[in-house]
């Protein structure tokens, strides 16, 4: 068991809270060790949610009851309709929206004096100083590896802590990144997993009660970290079980070892993520012939197949997301199939130039590999059917 941890108190008290606000914190502030004092320095704390998700969704309303003053959501995506099970910060009445202008609405309706901070844009190598600047703490509620590598490493430069939380079908952890203070995310897992073998919240489903858990404890730790109030999570996870019902504890140090962070790289290459088709531009214009490059953005194909040229559309995911949505005239073969047997998979393809397709492009990218290694070459449709839903097909449906 890790030695408790009792960093002080990270924010200074702000100025006396007027008679509206003491009422409102009347039940918090009798604590035994919290006091008045305590919830100025909430009062005058800055904190940047990454995520207006799942755990988001959780993390967001608790926080703005507890009485943090600056709120600020970094989110570049719109409330769809197989978010609202495990985002309920959204609403129907939302769909459509930016997640950022919906749960700013939601914090607005619970205390209309915070200040709320929006960032309606995806968290990078080139914006993370600028949107990190100003807060005093982060909680990172992302939903991948890249954002979660980016999110520690430009915290670390910046000298904040981070409060991350992470979920998967019936569990979650949560934990306490703080460079300069304790053990950090990197020291906890120093590489990211293969592309692929991880899957995400949209492609293996999470328990929407496992994110009111997470996001819950998230906040309480944020709470801790502002006030200086209770042991930190730093150098511990706590591992939830939702089915189970039960919490563990793993305890972990700071590696000696490890290479200090410097700067900010390119992330989505260090996860070994094939490129956004966004950005890829007319680069990808010859992915399905030439096997140096791996992938082909949803409008070249679109245009391919308008054209009548042959194609091979191999899509990867489970069958219940098949049933979902698929593109017409594609073969489901799914990931764990190809993975386990990629050489008879590839005995049974035609010889019609092979686009390999998923939600994401993640598990696309993998099966592209694996069908690499047998001498199969094919190009990954980059963003996935969900970016073929922006940018091509809007009527198909986004899950």
């Amino acid at each position: 068991m890790a030695s408790p941890v009792r960093p002080p108190a990270l924010v200074a008290p702000g100025p006396a809270l007027p008679s509206e606000l003491r009422a409102r914190y009347a039940r918090t502030e009798q604590l035994p060790g919290f006091g008045e004092a305590a919830q100025r320095r909430l009062r005058a704390a800055r904190v940047l949610v990454v995520g207006a998700g799942g755990l988001g969704s959780a993390a967001l309303p608790l926080l703005a009851g507890a009485g943090f003053g600056t709120i600020g959501i970094v989110d570049d995506d719109s409330v769809e309709i197989s978010n609202l099970p495990r985002q309920t910060i959204h609403g129907e009445r939302d769909l459509g929206r930016q997640k950022t202008a919906s749960a700013a609405d939601a914090i607005r309706a619970i205390d209309a004096g915070i200040a709320v901070r929006v960032f309606p844009e995806r968290l990078t190598s080139a914006n993370a100083e600028r949107i990190l600047g100003g807060f005093d703490l982060v909680l990172d509620g992302s939903d991948n590896f890249p954002t979660r590598y980016l999110v520690d490493d430009a915290a670390s430069l910046a000298g904040l802590p981070v409060v991350w939380g992470a979920v998967h079908r019936f569990g979650g952890q949560v934990g306490l990144s703080w460079a300069g203070r304790g053990p950090h995310y990197r020291d906890l897992f120093p590489q990211p997993p293969e592309p692929g073998t991880v899957p995400s919240c949209a492609e293996a489903g999470v328990l929407p009660s496992v994110c009111g858990v997470i996001g819950s404890l998230m906040a309480s730790e944020a709470i801790k970290v502002v006030t200086g109030e209770g042991d930190l999570l730093l150098g511990r996870v706590v591992v939830h079980d939702g089915l189970r019902g039960t919490f563990r504890e793993l305890a972990y140090a700071e590696d000696p070892a490890a290479e200090p962070v410097t700067g900010l790289i390119d992330y989505d290459q260090f996860c070994g993520i094939a490129p956004d088709a966004g950005a890829a531009g007319p680069a990808v214009a010859s992915a399905a012939t030439s096997s140096s490059v791996t992938s082909i953005s949803p409008g070249e194909l679109a245009s391919r197949l308008a054209a009548g040229q042959p194609h091979l559309l191999l899509d990867v995911r489970e069958p219940w997301e098949a049933d979902i949505a698929e593109l017409p005239g594609s073969l489901l073969v799914p990931l764990d199939v190809i993975v386990r047997d990629a050489a008879g998979v590839a005995e049974r393809l035609s010889d019609d130039p092979l686009v390999i397709i998923c939600h994401h492009g993640v598990r696309a990218e993998t099966a592209r590999r694996a069908l690499e290694s047998v001498g199969t070459s094919g190009a990954v449709l980059a963003g996935g059917l969900d970016a073929w839903s922006r940018e091509v097909d809007p009527a198909l449906p986004r899950y």
